[in-house]
């Protein structure tokens, strides 16, 4: 089934509707749209500026900040892992793209803060590590965040999927 400019429009702005209503820390739909876009996109720009255009749009609301590029980097891993799965049917390769998602956006922020930033964190292994365990509440929710809705779009296009294909005649 092919997805109709509309839907990735809709989608766009319901990611980043999402971001901007009370949530907790990282449990955002971010993840699972760069996901679900890189694997059911035509095209990798179309993925690409879905997800992009959520981040943007609700950073336009809520602020840029200084560290925006490497979260919007970060972003596009999903992306990416979407392609590699686009052609494969199941839950199991969902499931382990969205847990890498995860897994990717958390090791790529916590390392950028650590270099990032002087004041926070001193550059030194023990640094890094205390970066990294400051962020583990939010990776908690990270992962949450992207199991819910990626169960949510890839279950939901799978249900529609079906329900909108005709059904087959019997002879």
């Amino acid at each position: 089934m092919e997805i109709p400019k509309r839907l990735w429009i809709g989608m766009v702005v319901l990611g980043a509707f999402a971001r901007l209503l009370p949530h907790p820390w990282n449990f955002t739909p971010m993840m699972a749209i760069g996901l679900f876009a890189g694997s059911h996109a035509r095209k990798t720009s179309t993925g690409i500026l879905t997800t992009m255009s959520a981040l943007a749009l609700s950073d336009a609301v809520m602020g840029f900040y200084s560290g925006f590029w490497y979260v919007y980097a970060a972003t596009l891993i999903p992306v990416l892992l979407g392609r590699l799965i686009r052609n494969r049917s199941g839950v199991g390769p969902t499931i382990a793209t969205a847990l890498a998602s995860s897994l990717s956006f958390f090791v790529i922020t916590n390392f950028m803060v650590w270099a990032m930033s002087k004041q926070l964190y001193p550059h030194t292994i023990a640094g890094l590590t205390a970066s990294y365990a400051a962020g583990i509440p939010f990776y908690q929710n990270q992962v949450l965040g992207d199991a819910f809705y990626a169960l949510a779009m890839f279950g939901g296009y799978a249900i529609l999927s079906r329900c909108l294909q005709p059904a087959q005649q019997t002879v």
